[in-house]
Protein backbone atom coordinates (compact mmCIF):
# COMPACT_ATOMS: atom_id res chain seq x y z
CA UNK A 1 0.00 0.00 0.00
CA UNK A 2 1.39 3.36 -0.99
CA UNK A 3 1.73 6.22 1.48
CA UNK A 4 -1.13 8.07 -0.26
CA UNK A 5 -3.45 5.06 0.03
CA UNK A 6 -2.41 4.58 3.68
CA UNK A 7 -3.11 8.23 4.47
CA UNK A 8 -6.45 8.17 2.64
CA UNK A 9 -7.50 5.01 4.47
CA UNK A 10 -6.64 6.47 7.86
CA UNK A 11 -8.34 9.77 7.15
CA UNK A 12 -11.44 7.93 5.96
CA UNK A 13 -11.47 5.80 9.10
CA UNK A 14 -11.02 8.89 11.27
CA UNK A 15 -13.84 10.70 9.42
CA UNK A 16 -16.20 7.77 10.02
CA UNK A 17 -15.54 8.00 13.77
CA UNK A 18 -16.40 11.69 14.00
CA UNK A 19 -19.69 13.08 15.19
CA UNK A 20 -20.15 14.89 11.87
CA UNK A 21 -20.23 11.61 9.97
CA UNK A 22 -22.59 9.88 12.40
CA UNK A 23 -24.94 12.83 12.96
CA UNK A 24 -28.60 12.78 12.02
CA UNK A 25 -31.10 15.63 12.06
CA UNK A 26 -32.53 14.18 15.29
CA UNK A 27 -29.21 14.79 17.06
CA UNK A 28 -29.29 18.47 16.10
CA UNK A 29 -32.90 18.78 17.26
CA UNK A 30 -31.95 17.44 20.69
CA UNK A 31 -28.84 19.66 20.85
CA UNK A 32 -31.14 22.64 20.16
CA UNK A 33 -33.38 21.48 23.03
CA UNK A 34 -30.36 21.29 25.35
CA UNK A 35 -29.25 24.79 24.36
CA UNK A 36 -32.80 26.05 24.95
CA UNK A 37 -32.78 24.62 28.49
CA UNK A 38 -29.46 26.30 29.21
CA UNK A 39 -30.79 29.58 27.80
CA UNK A 40 -33.90 29.38 30.00
CA UNK A 41 -31.71 28.77 33.05
CA UNK A 42 -29.19 31.56 32.40
CA UNK A 43 -31.26 34.27 30.71
CA UNK A 44 -34.67 33.66 32.31
CA UNK A 45 -33.43 32.28 35.65
CA UNK A 46 -35.84 29.33 35.37
CA UNK A 47 -34.53 26.86 37.95
CA UNK A 48 -30.87 27.01 36.89
CA UNK A 49 -29.87 24.36 39.43
CA UNK A 50 -31.97 21.90 37.43
CA UNK A 51 -31.91 23.14 33.86
CA UNK A 52 -28.18 23.79 33.49
CA UNK A 53 -27.19 20.18 34.40
CA UNK A 54 -30.06 18.73 32.37
CA UNK A 55 -29.43 20.99 29.38
CA UNK A 56 -25.71 20.24 29.31
CA UNK A 57 -26.47 16.54 29.82
CA UNK A 58 -28.65 16.67 26.69
CA UNK A 59 -25.66 18.03 24.77
CA UNK A 60 -23.43 15.25 26.12
CA UNK A 61 -25.97 12.55 25.33
CA UNK A 62 -26.53 13.71 21.77
CA UNK A 63 -22.99 14.00 20.47
CA UNK A 64 -23.07 11.36 17.69
CA UNK A 65 -20.56 8.54 17.63
CA UNK A 66 -20.11 5.16 15.94
CA UNK A 67 -21.90 2.72 18.25
CA UNK A 68 -20.21 -0.22 16.54
CA UNK A 69 -16.71 0.98 17.36
CA UNK A 70 -16.85 -0.45 20.91
CA UNK A 71 -15.65 2.79 22.50
CA UNK A 72 -17.81 2.35 25.66
CA UNK A 73 -18.62 6.04 25.94
CA UNK A 74 -22.41 6.16 25.55
CA UNK A 75 -24.78 6.29 28.50
CA UNK A 76 -26.50 3.07 27.39
CA UNK A 77 -23.25 1.14 26.81
CA UNK A 78 -22.60 -1.25 29.67
CA UNK A 79 -19.37 -0.46 31.52
CA UNK A 80 -19.01 3.11 30.29
CA UNK A 81 -18.45 5.87 32.84
CA UNK A 82 -21.74 7.55 31.93
CA UNK A 83 -23.57 4.24 32.25
CA UNK A 84 -22.13 3.72 35.74
CA UNK A 85 -23.26 7.21 36.79
CA UNK A 86 -26.65 6.57 35.18
CA UNK A 87 -27.15 3.56 37.46
CA UNK A 88 -28.07 6.06 40.15
CA UNK A 89 -31.08 6.99 38.02
CA UNK A 90 -31.98 3.61 36.52
CA UNK A 91 -31.67 1.79 39.84
CA UNK A 92 -33.37 4.59 41.77
CA UNK A 93 -30.47 5.57 44.07
CA UNK A 94 -30.49 9.32 43.51
CA UNK A 95 -34.15 10.18 44.31
CA UNK A 96 -34.08 8.97 47.94
CA UNK A 97 -30.87 10.95 48.50
CA UNK A 98 -32.58 14.04 47.08
CA UNK A 99 -35.49 13.44 49.47
CA UNK A 100 -33.01 13.22 52.34
CA UNK A 101 -31.76 16.67 51.41
CA UNK A 102 -35.29 18.04 50.98
CA UNK A 103 -36.21 16.83 54.45
CA UNK A 104 -33.07 18.34 55.94
CA UNK A 105 -33.71 21.77 54.41
CA UNK A 106 -37.50 21.95 54.90
CA UNK A 107 -39.29 23.56 57.83
CA UNK A 108 -42.62 21.78 58.34
CA UNK A 109 -43.82 24.35 60.91
CA UNK A 110 -46.52 25.80 58.64
CA UNK A 111 -48.06 22.36 58.17
CA UNK A 112 -47.75 21.41 61.84
CA UNK A 113 -49.36 24.69 62.90
CA UNK A 114 -52.28 24.24 60.51
CA UNK A 115 -52.75 20.52 59.72
CA UNK A 116 -55.84 21.12 57.56
CA UNK A 117 -53.47 22.47 54.90
CA UNK A 118 -52.54 18.83 54.33
CA UNK A 119 -55.89 18.48 52.57
CA UNK A 120 -54.79 21.02 49.93
CA UNK A 121 -51.68 18.99 49.24
CA UNK A 122 -53.81 15.87 48.96
CA UNK A 123 -56.30 17.54 46.59
CA UNK A 124 -53.50 18.47 44.19
CA UNK A 125 -52.78 14.76 43.69
CA UNK A 126 -55.95 14.54 41.57
CA UNK A 127 -53.68 15.54 38.71
CA UNK A 128 -51.76 12.30 39.08
CA UNK A 129 -54.75 9.99 39.14
CA UNK A 130 -56.61 11.97 36.45
CA UNK A 131 -53.63 11.66 34.10
CA UNK A 132 -53.36 7.96 34.95
CA UNK A 133 -56.90 7.31 33.72
CA UNK A 134 -56.39 9.37 30.55
CA UNK A 135 -53.13 7.54 29.81
CA UNK A 136 -54.97 4.21 30.09
CA UNK A 137 -57.62 5.47 27.67
CA UNK A 138 -54.88 6.45 25.20
CA UNK A 139 -53.55 2.91 25.18
CA UNK A 140 -50.59 3.05 27.54
CA UNK A 141 -50.02 -0.06 29.65
CA UNK A 142 -51.00 0.36 33.34
CA UNK A 143 -47.40 0.51 34.56
CA UNK A 144 -46.49 3.07 31.88
CA UNK A 145 -49.60 5.11 32.67
CA UNK A 146 -48.67 5.20 36.36
CA UNK A 147 -45.12 6.34 35.62
CA UNK A 148 -46.36 9.08 33.28
CA UNK A 149 -49.10 10.27 35.65
CA UNK A 150 -46.69 11.04 38.48
CA UNK A 151 -45.46 14.03 36.43
CA UNK A 152 -48.57 15.80 37.75
CA UNK A 153 -46.99 15.93 41.19
CA UNK A 154 -44.33 18.32 39.84
CA UNK A 155 -41.71 16.26 41.64
CA UNK A 156 -38.71 15.28 39.52
CA UNK A 157 -37.07 12.81 41.95
CA UNK A 158 -40.39 11.02 42.56
CA UNK A 159 -41.02 10.80 38.81
CA UNK A 160 -37.57 9.29 38.27
CA UNK A 161 -37.95 6.84 41.15
CA UNK A 162 -41.35 5.58 39.99
CA UNK A 163 -40.49 5.40 36.29
CA UNK A 164 -37.28 3.47 37.11
CA UNK A 165 -39.49 0.82 38.70
CA UNK A 166 -42.49 0.81 36.37
CA UNK A 167 -41.33 2.01 32.93
CA UNK A 168 -37.53 2.24 32.60
CA UNK A 169 -37.78 2.65 28.82
CA UNK A 170 -39.78 5.88 29.28
CA UNK A 171 -37.68 7.30 32.10
CA UNK A 172 -35.77 9.87 30.03
CA UNK A 173 -38.93 11.43 28.61
CA UNK A 174 -40.74 11.32 31.97
CA UNK A 175 -37.82 12.85 33.86
CA UNK A 176 -37.24 15.67 31.37
CA UNK A 177 -40.98 16.36 31.25
CA UNK A 178 -41.27 16.50 35.06
CA UNK A 179 -38.28 18.81 35.47
CA UNK A 180 -39.40 20.99 32.57
CA UNK A 181 -42.79 21.64 34.14
CA UNK A 182 -41.18 22.21 37.54
CA UNK A 183 -38.98 24.88 35.98
CA UNK A 184 -41.95 26.44 34.18
CA UNK A 185 -44.06 26.81 37.35
CA UNK A 186 -43.75 30.65 37.18
CA UNK A 187 -45.19 30.56 33.65
CA UNK A 188 -47.87 27.88 33.98
CA UNK A 189 -49.45 28.48 37.38
CA UNK A 190 -50.27 32.24 37.57
CA UNK A 191 -52.81 32.18 34.68
CA UNK A 192 -54.60 29.24 36.32
CA UNK A 193 -54.67 31.03 39.68
CA UNK A 194 -56.11 34.20 38.13
CA UNK A 195 -58.66 32.26 36.08
CA UNK A 196 -60.21 30.41 39.01
CA UNK A 197 -60.13 33.13 41.69
CA UNK A 198 -61.94 36.43 42.10
CA UNK A 199 -60.29 39.68 43.14
CA UNK A 200 -62.08 39.47 46.48
CA UNK A 201 -60.68 35.98 47.11
CA UNK A 202 -57.15 37.08 46.22
CA UNK A 203 -57.34 39.76 48.91
CA UNK A 204 -58.16 37.33 51.74
CA UNK A 205 -55.75 37.82 54.62
CA UNK A 206 -54.97 34.79 56.71
CA UNK A 207 -54.17 34.95 60.39
CA UNK A 208 -50.53 34.36 61.35
CA UNK A 209 -49.86 30.71 62.16
CA UNK A 210 -49.35 29.76 65.79
CA UNK A 211 -45.85 29.16 67.11
CA UNK A 212 -44.73 25.54 66.85
CA UNK A 213 -42.72 24.04 69.69
CA UNK A 214 -39.44 22.21 69.23
CA UNK A 215 -40.97 19.03 70.61
CA UNK A 216 -43.65 19.17 67.91
CA UNK A 217 -40.99 19.56 65.23
CA UNK A 218 -39.14 16.50 66.56
CA UNK A 219 -42.24 14.36 66.90
CA UNK A 220 -43.59 15.25 63.43
CA UNK A 221 -41.08 13.28 61.27
CA UNK A 222 -41.40 10.22 63.52
CA UNK A 223 -45.20 10.22 63.51
CA UNK A 224 -45.24 11.18 59.82
CA UNK A 225 -43.04 8.22 58.92
CA UNK A 226 -45.10 5.72 60.90
CA UNK A 227 -48.46 6.98 59.65
CA UNK A 228 -47.59 7.22 55.96
CA UNK A 229 -45.42 4.12 55.64
CA UNK A 230 -47.77 1.88 57.62
CA UNK A 231 -50.45 2.86 55.10
CA UNK A 232 -48.19 2.77 52.03
CA UNK A 233 -45.09 0.62 52.76
CA UNK A 234 -43.96 0.93 49.13
CA UNK A 235 -43.26 4.62 49.81
CA UNK A 236 -40.54 3.82 52.35
CA UNK A 237 -37.53 4.71 50.12
CA UNK A 238 -38.78 8.26 49.55
CA UNK A 239 -40.82 8.97 52.68
CA UNK A 240 -38.29 7.31 54.96
CA UNK A 241 -35.46 9.50 53.67
CA UNK A 242 -37.65 12.63 53.69
CA UNK A 243 -38.61 12.26 57.34
CA UNK A 244 -35.12 11.11 58.33
CA UNK A 245 -33.64 14.26 56.83
CA UNK A 246 -36.21 16.38 58.69
CA UNK A 247 -35.38 14.68 61.99
CA UNK A 248 -31.69 15.43 61.42
CA UNK A 249 -32.68 19.09 61.00
CA UNK A 250 -34.99 19.39 63.98
CA UNK A 251 -33.54 17.16 66.69
CA UNK A 252 -30.82 19.69 67.53
CA UNK A 253 -27.96 17.23 67.99
CA UNK A 254 -27.12 16.37 64.37
CA UNK A 255 -26.57 19.83 62.91
CA UNK A 256 -23.49 18.76 60.95
CA UNK A 257 -25.35 15.85 59.36
CA UNK A 258 -28.31 18.07 58.49
CA UNK A 259 -26.02 20.66 56.86
CA UNK A 260 -24.23 17.97 54.87
CA UNK A 261 -27.50 16.43 53.70
CA UNK A 262 -29.08 19.75 52.76
CA UNK A 263 -26.02 21.31 51.12
CA UNK A 264 -23.05 19.26 49.89
CA UNK A 265 -24.83 15.93 49.44
CA UNK A 266 -27.87 17.44 47.73
CA UNK A 267 -25.68 19.52 45.42
CA UNK A 268 -23.59 16.50 44.39
CA UNK A 269 -26.62 14.31 43.73
CA UNK A 270 -28.40 17.12 41.87
CA UNK A 271 -25.41 17.52 39.54
CA UNK A 272 -25.21 13.79 38.81
CA UNK A 273 -28.97 13.37 38.52
CA UNK A 274 -29.49 16.33 36.21
CA UNK A 275 -26.56 15.54 33.96
CA UNK A 276 -27.33 11.83 33.56
CA UNK A 277 -31.06 12.43 33.05
CA UNK A 278 -30.17 14.91 30.31
CA UNK A 279 -27.67 12.51 28.75
CA UNK A 280 -30.28 9.75 28.69
CA UNK A 281 -32.26 11.70 26.07
CA UNK A 282 -30.35 10.30 23.12
CA UNK A 283 -32.16 11.15 19.92
CA UNK A 284 -32.75 7.52 18.99
CA UNK A 285 -34.42 6.86 22.34
CA UNK A 286 -36.14 10.21 22.90
CA UNK A 287 -37.57 11.57 19.64
CA UNK A 288 -40.63 9.36 19.31
CA UNK A 289 -44.38 9.92 19.09
CA UNK A 290 -44.57 8.27 22.52
CA UNK A 291 -42.45 11.07 23.97
CA UNK A 292 -44.80 13.72 22.58
CA UNK A 293 -47.69 11.90 24.25
CA UNK A 294 -45.81 11.82 27.55
CA UNK A 295 -45.17 15.57 27.44
CA UNK A 296 -48.82 16.25 26.61
CA UNK A 297 -50.09 14.00 29.41
CA UNK A 298 -47.59 15.49 31.85
CA UNK A 299 -48.74 18.99 31.01
CA UNK A 300 -52.37 17.97 31.46
CA UNK A 301 -51.56 16.34 34.82
CA UNK A 302 -49.79 19.48 36.02
CA UNK A 303 -52.71 21.69 34.96
CA UNK A 304 -55.21 19.42 36.74
CA UNK A 305 -53.08 19.34 39.90
CA UNK A 306 -52.71 23.12 40.07
CA UNK A 307 -56.39 23.68 39.32
CA UNK A 308 -57.52 21.05 41.84
CA UNK A 309 -55.61 22.77 44.64
CA UNK A 310 -57.14 26.18 43.93
CA UNK A 311 -60.68 24.83 43.50
CA UNK A 312 -60.42 22.73 46.66
CA UNK A 313 -59.61 25.83 48.73
CA UNK A 314 -62.64 27.60 47.25
CA UNK A 315 -64.82 24.62 48.17
CA UNK A 316 -63.27 24.34 51.63
CA UNK A 317 -63.95 28.02 52.30
CA UNK A 318 -67.70 27.36 52.00
CA UNK A 319 -67.50 25.48 55.30
CA UNK A 320 -65.13 27.84 57.16
CA UNK A 321 -66.12 30.91 59.20
CA UNK A 322 -65.14 34.26 57.71
CA UNK A 323 -62.27 34.72 60.17
CA UNK A 324 -60.67 31.41 59.16
CA UNK A 325 -61.05 31.46 55.39
CA UNK A 326 -58.04 30.44 53.30
CA UNK A 327 -56.72 32.51 50.41
CA UNK A 328 -57.19 30.25 47.35
CA UNK A 329 -53.97 31.62 45.89
CA UNK A 330 -52.14 29.11 48.10
CA UNK A 331 -54.02 26.23 46.47
CA UNK A 332 -51.51 26.04 43.64
CA UNK A 333 -48.82 25.23 46.21
CA UNK A 334 -50.36 21.80 46.74
CA UNK A 335 -48.04 20.46 44.04
CA UNK A 336 -44.62 19.27 45.11
CA UNK A 337 -42.49 22.02 43.55
CA UNK A 338 -40.89 23.31 46.78
CA UNK A 339 -40.54 26.24 47.35
CA UNK A 340 -41.30 27.48 43.81
CA UNK A 341 -45.06 27.15 44.01
CA UNK A 342 -45.17 28.78 47.45
CA UNK A 343 -43.22 31.74 46.07
CA UNK A 344 -45.72 32.06 43.22
CA UNK A 345 -48.57 32.19 45.76
CA UNK A 346 -46.78 34.89 47.69
CA UNK A 347 -45.85 36.96 44.64
CA UNK A 348 -49.38 36.90 43.27
CA UNK A 349 -50.82 37.84 46.65
CA UNK A 350 -48.46 40.81 46.91
CA UNK A 351 -49.45 41.85 43.40
CA UNK A 352 -53.02 42.48 44.56
CA UNK A 353 -52.18 43.63 48.12
CA UNK A 354 -48.58 44.65 48.93
CA UNK A 355 -49.17 43.86 52.60
CA UNK A 356 -50.56 40.35 52.09
CA UNK A 357 -47.67 37.94 52.64
CA UNK A 358 -48.73 34.38 51.86
CA UNK A 359 -45.38 32.60 51.76
CA UNK A 360 -45.50 30.91 55.16
CA UNK A 361 -49.13 29.90 54.64
CA UNK A 362 -48.35 28.51 51.18
CA UNK A 363 -45.45 26.45 52.54
CA UNK A 364 -47.99 24.29 54.40
CA UNK A 365 -49.66 22.82 51.31
CA UNK A 366 -46.34 22.92 49.48
CA UNK A 367 -44.59 20.54 51.88
CA UNK A 368 -47.83 18.54 52.11
CA UNK A 369 -47.55 18.16 48.33
CA UNK A 370 -44.09 16.63 48.73
CA UNK A 371 -45.50 14.05 51.12
CA UNK A 372 -48.61 13.58 48.98
CA UNK A 373 -46.72 12.92 45.75
CA UNK A 374 -44.48 10.38 47.50
CA UNK A 375 -47.56 8.64 48.96
CA UNK A 376 -49.20 8.64 45.50
CA UNK A 377 -46.04 7.14 44.01
CA UNK A 378 -46.08 4.48 46.73
CA UNK A 379 -49.72 3.65 45.96
CA UNK A 380 -49.01 3.33 42.23
CA UNK A 381 -45.89 1.27 42.87
CA UNK A 382 -47.74 -1.04 45.24
CA UNK A 383 -50.54 -1.71 42.74
CA UNK A 384 -48.57 -1.76 39.49
CA UNK A 385 -45.10 -3.16 40.26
Amino acid sequence: MSFGEFLTSNLTEFWQLTGFYNATWQHFVMIAVGLFFIWLAIKKDFEPMLLVPIGFGILIGNIPFNTEAGLEIGIYEQGSVLNILYNGVSAGWYPPLIFLGIGAMTDFSALIANPKLMLIGASAQFGIFGAYMVALLLGFAPDQAGAIAIIGGADGPTAIFLSSKLAPNLMGAIAVSAYSYMALVPVIQPPIMRLFTTKKERLIKMKPARAVTQNEKIIFPIVGLLLTCFVVPSGIPLLGMLFFGNLLRECGVTTRLAKTASNALTDIVTILLGMTVGASTQASEFLTTETIGIFALGFMAFIIASTSGVLFVKLFNLFLPKSKKINPLIGNAGVSAVPMSARISNNLGLEYDPSNYLLMHAMGPNVAGVIGSAVAAGVLLGFLA
